[in-house]
């Protein structure tokens, strides 16, 4: 299982051509694209029509979610995380991606994204484990 960052999402219903799509479309052919909850929560508020919003709706919530582990801690270690970030210099651009990596974490998966904010979270926090696209698995 891989979670996949709303970035990735968005360039998939775009129908944009990248790494990080090519390597969405094999996951969803092997059923091994997740999502967490702000992902979703992200994905259905960039609709642009009520009939769109149905429609992704419709879709993703047929997909597996990764859930926190915890109902507090789980939150807890995500601001651990993004204060971590601001003790070393860095202010992510969104608490979200330190939930989103945060959760990853949690389930011991790697996680998929065109964010270079997830980068630099991971430079911090060496237990967030990122998917990389590369020209080998995109040409499969």
């Amino acid at each position: 299982m891989v979670l996949v960052d709303s970035s990735v999402w968005i360039d998939l219903l775009r129908n944009q051509s990248t790494p990080q799509t090519a390597v969405l479309r094999k996951l969803l052919e092997d059923n091994a694209a997740a999502l967490a909850p702000v992902v979703y929560q992200e994905i259905l508020q960039g609709a642009a029509s009520a009939e769109r919003l149905i429609k992704l709706r419709k879709y993703f919530s047929t997909l597996p979610f990764l859930l926190p582990t915890h109902p507090i801690k789980t939150y807890e270690k995500a601001a651990e995380l993004y204060a971590h970030c601001r003790f070393r210099g860095y202010t992510p651009r969104s608490p979200h991606d330190c939930l989103i990596a945060r959760i990853a974490i949690e389930h011991n998966v790697r996680l998929l994204h065109d964010d270079r904010n997830f980068d630099t979270l991971a430079s911090i926090e060496p237990k967030l484990k990122l998917f990389v696209a590369t020209k080998k698995q995109t040409d499969k």
